[in-house]
């Protein structure tokens, strides 16, 4: 049965890549988080989506100017009045020790190819354990590639947003184990055509309950969404069905 992926934690009620954003989904039921890593200054491994901070937090500038602590004192919370730190992405993988959750790691290194990035990102999950419940994704290919042959235990995935010819060819030619297409780029054939080549299909960012229930309905592997509690109750309704 389709599993239902928290995007960027329970982002729909929550402020986005947050401890609370990702405890919310975690007691939603979820079957699992997707949730985004870049390297501040120093080199630590933060848990944010946008290459600039602006955004998401009361500062301004990039990430990558930033050193871990000046960026921790930033607040990441606009959607309550809650004060709440950028993770780390060590805060999460500490937390998910508590739970069974999935987690999709993006790796958003497409703009700033930020050096030695896998090899942080692969040795902390490594550290905890977590080998076997994590899958890498990017938009930068080569990232995902060089996940693989740095880590061959954990499963990789390309993200993309346009349409890929026989995608399942081009992942099992980069030993990718699945796929993390964006939902207006997919369809049914491609969808079925690549789950029975064994390659998994995850699409992004599906919020619409026409959406939900399409993917329900052909057995996608898993769906991404920003309202993980709306995806789940479309899913219970689904397995009722007679």
């Amino acid at each position: 049965m389709t599993q239902i992926f928290a995007h960027r934690g329970y982002s729909a009620l929550f402020a986005e890549n947050t401890m609370s954003a990702f405890i919310a989904a975690e007691k939603a039921n979820a079957d699992g988080l997707e949730l985004d890593v870049q390297l501040t200054k120093d080199g630590e491994v933060v848990v944010i989506h946008d290459e600039k901070v602006d955004r998401t937090t009361s500062g301004s500038g990039f990430v990558k100017d930033y050193t871990f602590n000046e960026l921790r004192k930033l607040n990441a919370n606009k959607k309550s009045a809650k004060i709440e730190p950028i993770p780390s992405l060590i805060q999460v993988l500490e937390w998910m020790q508590s739970n069974q959750l999935v987690c999709n790691i993006e790796l958003k290194n497409n703009l700033f190819p930020y050096e030695g990035m896998e090899e942080k990102v692969i040795q902390l999950v490594r550290n905890y354990n977590l080998m076997d419940r994590i899958i890498l994704s990017s938009f930068n290919h080569y990232s995902i590639v060089l996940c693989y042959r740095i880590a061959p235990e954990i499963e990789t995935a390309p993200l993309f947003n346009e349409r890929i010819y026989m995608p399942w060819v081009y992942a099992q030619s980069i030993r990718a184990k699945g796929i993390h297409p964006k939902l207006a780029t997919i369809t049914d054939d491609i969808i079925d055509g690549a789950i029975k080549n064994g390659i998994a299909v995850r699409p992004y960012t599906v919020n619409k309950d026409n959406d939900i229930s399409r993917l329900l309905k052909i057995n996608c592997t898993a769906l991404i969404t920003d309202d993980p509690v709306k995806a789940i109750k479309i899913k219970q309704q689904f397995e009722k069905r007679p």
